[in-house]
């Protein structure tokens, strides 16, 4: 029986109040109904909102590590839970359970994370030109906070949106992607038994037309932290920014990695492959563009691509696949069609560049890992964002040159180099345009104690993840305090 599941409003699971639902498919197993969520309109924002401006004044008073305590608290839960959880997050999502369980755990130290942040809402003192004069600054939080969060990472992300902004004393509105919602029901579902108070944290599930758009809207609404496409993001900035409320997207990459002469070819091409086809390449970090000097780019390629047709594809809930499906149609569609571009434009695919049929593969969106060579700088395929597994080769004459083509797209957001050569990599670390930098790694990974964010188009507004996170989420309060007579 397919389990239905509800919003979370004022400390109550509630279903839309117009009573529509969609479905949550596994795109692995189109048959596999994973869950029926509330299909929310503008109606059941409001009152998520009204629910969280209702919390404010309590929550925010608070003493931080009390706050901290309940994150301690639902990181036990969540961890006794990590298997569940990480296998609904493999069926609603796609990606390997391998991976799903490890965006569980990852989620837990998001959890532990931020709750010893909550000892760490600190702010600064400054020598005063006036006597007697106690100048100090405190951060204290915005509000209501909006929070709408991708389906590729469905835990890990609505958490390091929602703890920062809980552990400074805000209350959250928090808005899941329609394609992956049960996981952040999970993580609401530890809060809420670690002992979240009431109308902290809601939970809203429906389209973006409606409540997306509240959330950007509604003047109660202080702040909006959003994950997605470039299109949308650039849009909601300017929406939200109008009003004078705060807004931080985190949007695409076009990720390389540089790999040169001295390179150990063997690690470049595993951490390759780790970049680009891991989660099917639905990650903002996945590596798309291989920028290789010319003396290695022929053994680069024929090790990357006879690495890459040993990669099984499937349902991720078989232990032995490394690559599961596109989260649904659309997104199939979309990585099909940049392959035609690719083709097209005359680069030259050497491995996949087909969905695959037969047997269970047709019961799902499964795409043949691919790989193409020839590819120039300029190619559509080498300029946009393609959010699948598809990477591209781009041979070049020089280390200079490498940097050049590196940088010479719309994103920044991650980037690596393969080398043995000390002064090279830090040339590379000082002029790569790029917000997260890997020497001797993959473009992808990031830990949860340090800032992530890119350059240029990736990203807006401070960064998350990492003490720099509560930032966003918290004003300055300056204070003089004139305690001569």
């Amino acid at each position: 029986m397919t389990q239905e599941y509800l919003n979370y409003i004022n400390g109550e699971w509630v279903p839309a109040r117009s009573g529509r639902t969609f479905e949550n498919i596994n795109p692995a197993d189109t048959s596999d109904i994973v869950g029926v969520h509330p299909e929310s309109d503008r109606e059941d924002t409001i009152a998520a909102i009204e629910a969280a401006e209702a919390a404010f004044a309590e929550w925010s008073r608070w003493e931080p590590p009390r706050r901290g305590k309940i994150l301690f608290k639902a990181a036990q839960i969540l961890e006794s839970r990590a298997e569940e959880v990480g296998r609904l997050l493999t069926r609603e999502e796609g990606k390997t359970l391998k991976e799903g369980i490890g965006e569980t755990l990852r989620t837990v130290e998001l959890l532990e994370f931020f709750g010893g942040e909550a000892r760490r809402l600190t702010g600064e003192t400054f020598p005063s030109q006036q006597p007697g004069t106690f100048l100090y600054t405190i951060r204290e939080p915005l509000g209501v906070v909006g929070l709408i969060t991708p389906w590729n990472f469905p835990i890990a992300i609505p958490a390091w949106k929602a703890l920062p902004a809980l552990i400074a004393g805000n209350t959250v509105v928090l808005k899941p992607a329609s394609l992956a919602p049960i996981s952040a029901c999970q993580l609401v579902k530890a809060l809420e038994e670690a002992g979240l108070p009431p109308g902290v944290l809601n939970l809203v599930t429906g389209p973006g037309r409606t409540v997306g758009e509240e959330l950007a809207t509604n003047p109660k609404v202080k702040a909006v932290s959003f994950t997605g496409s470039n299109a949308v993001g650039t849009r909601l900035y300017d929406v939200v920014s109008s009003r004078g409320a705060k807004c931080q997207c985190e949007m695409g990459g076009k990720n390389p990695i540089i790999v040169l002469e001295d390179a150990d070819l063997d690690r470049a091409v595993e951490f390759t492959v780790a970049g680009a086809m891991w989660s099917t390449g639905q990650k903002c970090t996945a590596t798309s563009r291989a920028i290789v000097l010319k003396p290695v780019v022929r053994e680069f390629t024929e090790k990357l691509v006879e690495r890459v047709r040993r990669l099984k594809v499937g349902n991720g809930l078989d232990p032995s696949v490394e690559i599961g499906p596109a989260i649904d149609e659309a997104a199939l569609k979309n990585i099909l069609n940049y392959i035609e571009i690719g083709k097209a434009e005359g680069a030259k695919l050497l491995c996949g560049g087909e969905r695959l049929t037969g047997g269970d593969y047709d019961k799902g969106y499964f795409v043949q890992p691919t790989v193409f060579g020839d590819v120039h700088p300029q190619m559509r395929i080498a300029q946009e964002e393609i959010f699948g597994p598809v990477v591209g080769i781009i041979a070049v004459d020089s280390f200079e040159e490498a940097i050049e083509v590196a940088n010479n797209v719309r994103y920044g957001l991650s980037a690596s180099i393969v080398t043995n050569d000390l002064k090279r990599a830090f040339q590379y670390i000082h002029s790569i345009q790029a917000g997260i930098v890997h020497v001797n790694g993959q473009t992808a990974g990031a830990e949860v104690q340090v800032p992530f964010g890119g350059y240029k188009g990736s990203s807006t507004g401070t960064r998350e993840q990492g003490h720099v996170a509560i930032e966003f989420y918290t004003q300055i309060k300056t204070v003089y305090l004139h305690h001569n007579p």
